[in-house]
């Protein structure tokens, strides 16, 4: 019967951390089902969905303590299940940029929550402007749109707000 575990990890970024996590995965017979995998200043961090059986999860819990000693890596994995469906929503990507300021993420996501919209992915950056090297922000995201709602109803509203914070933003359905 076929398992599920998240792990993430957290260490000092260096060539070959995703060899060596993903090595120890495939040896105990692991499969990486979903990942999101980044540099964040000095640091690497992971979030894996592994599928396997009982006996590949155990195998991986000792060799991800091999990892945690070797590579000075922080491990934690945790069981989870199978996703429920999102039944009757239309995934939406959202693409927004501006000049860095404080508190675009929260209000960008207090804008969905209040509206039950969850956030299915979330990434963000911050880099120099090109000729002017102004502190510059960009978020992209996937919002699960249930299709009940007013798509053009949700729209005004969300560039009412991206106006009000001087916000440039786009809100589309991805395209399959």
């Amino acid at each position: 019967m076929t398992q599920l575990i998240v792990l993430s990890a957290v260490g000092a970024d260096r060539p070959g951390v995703v060899k060596d996590i993903s090595k120890a995965i495939l040896d105990c017979g692991g499969n990486i089902e979903e990942s999101r995998m980044a540099s964040l200043g000095s640091e690497f961090a992971v979030l894996l969905l592994i599928s396997g059986n009982w006996h590949t999860l155990t195998k991986l819990e000792k060799a991800l303590d091999d990892l945690t000693e070797k590579d000075g890596l922080t491990i934690t994995i945790k069981k989870t299940g199978e996703r429920s469906g999102q039944e009757d929503c239309i995934p939406y990507g959202v693409d927004v940029v501006c000049l860095d300021q404080p508190g675009i993420v929260f209000n960008l996501s207090e804008f969905f929550a209040a509206r039950n919209i969850e956030i299915a992915d979330l990434a963000t950056r911050r880099y120099a402007a090109a000729h002017t090297g102004a502190p510059m922000f960009s978020v992209q995201m996937t919002v699960n749109i249930p299709g009940s709602m007013p798509i053009a109803q949700l729209r005004d509203e969300f560039l009412d707000l991206c106006e009000q914070l001087n916000l440039d933003s786009i809100l589309e359905p991805i395209k399959a």
